[in-house]
């Protein structure tokens, strides 16, 4: 009990410090190729692991337009860096599917946000870091379970290229999206991403993302946010946090949130208008998501403190995504 209790904090806190750094770097050496380097370097240590990069060609031939879209205004290829970790003893055995925000600049686009703090959007790949952390701890404890963890890597950047307010775009999934505002980016990047990983016929899918200011104005920098379309899935979740210290919280998702997103020009717009938009941001996820057990977990509030000496990458929600995975596999200690 005692040796693998700390064979659990030491590789839990291998993937948190993993994830920290990777969020702390600066966005002109962090951009969509280093998060690929990274999870290259991941396959080369652990042989459980595999890696493949998924560039803006292959990307164009999937369709994933909406994807590319964001991108279009940044120099940096936008890039989805897939780890594929594979330790269950069972041929047949469907993987959780982990799929990480990896903006690793949101200056807004053509929306462009306010100067002050805006270097903080650095921090924007928060997911993608913590997705990465926790395919790390995932390979150091060697858990007989199948994961696959994306990195959606992409840079937000106003130029000539940029797409607009007003824009239409087609996801991947075939529907489409009225633009509003071209900082409500990471739900445009994330949709595509939640299509293509229907390939892999998951047992459940987790996106985490630093996904909206609301989020913030509802749990502050306390507790991350949850919406799912599962009950058990997001039953285990908010039990995970709760046994992590890592804190999360169900929001609804109801009728009323998805006509927010009603759009008269194409099947949906990508903002919801003012109210409830941690919900409504959730709502847009969950129609790329219809294909399987799903769970959104919005991490704006807690995946980096801001500011003064404490500024910094928290590493949240590593520990609560590898606690869920410790009891998804079994190995969860007795209380």
């Amino acid at each position: 009990m005692g040796e693998r209790a700390i064979a659990h904090g030491l590789a839990i806190a291998s993937g948190v410090n993993a994830c920290k750094d990777l969020g702390n770097m600066p966005p002109n050496v962090a951009n969509p190729a280093y998060l690929a380097s990274q999870a290259r370097r991941l396959a080369d240590d652990y042989d459980a692991v595999t890696t493949r990069i998924i560039g803006e060609e292959e990307m164009e031939k999937l369709g994933m337009h909406s994807y590319l879209a964001v991108g279009r205004g940044s120099k940096n290829e936008s890039m989805m860096s897939i780890m594929e970790y594979k330790g269950s003893p069972d041929p047949e055995a469907k993987p959780i599917v982990l799929v990480g925000k990896g903006l690793t600049f949101d200056s807004g686009g053509i929306s462009i946000k306010p100067g002050a703090g805006m270097d903080e959007m650095k921090y924007d790949m928060g997911g993608a870091a913590s997705v990465f952390g926790v395919m790390r701890a995932l390979a150091e404890l060697n858990l007989p379970i199948n994961v696959v963890g994306v990195l959606a890597g992409c840079e937000n950047m106003p130029d000539g290229q940029a797409y607009r307010p007003g824009d239409i775009l087609t996801t991947m999934s075939g529907q489409t999206v009225e633009v509003l505002n071209t900082d409500a980016e990471g739900r445009l990047v994330l949709c595509d991403a939640l299509t293509y990983v229907e390939r892999y016929e998951p047992e459940c899918v987790i996106d985490v993302a630093t996904l909206t200011g609301a989020c913030i104005m509802a749990l502050s920098h306390h507790i991350s946010a949850l919406i799912a379309n599962q009950n058990p899935l997001a039953h285990d979740i908010i039990s995970a946090s709760e046994q992590a210290g890592d804190r999360a919280w169900r929001l609804p998702m109801t009728d009323e949130f998805q006509e927010q997103l009603d759009s008269p020009f194409a099947d949906m717009a990508n903002i919801g208008g003012k109210g409830g938009g941690t919900i409504t941001a959730g709502c847009f996820l969950s129609r790329f998501a219809k294909k399987y057990n799903w769970a959104h977990l919005d991490i704006a509030g807690t995946a980096w403190k801001s500011g003064g000496k404490e500024k910094g990458s928290t590493g949240r929600p590593v520990p609560l995504l590898v606690q869920f995975l410790l009891n998804r596999s079994g190995l969860e200690l007795e209380e």
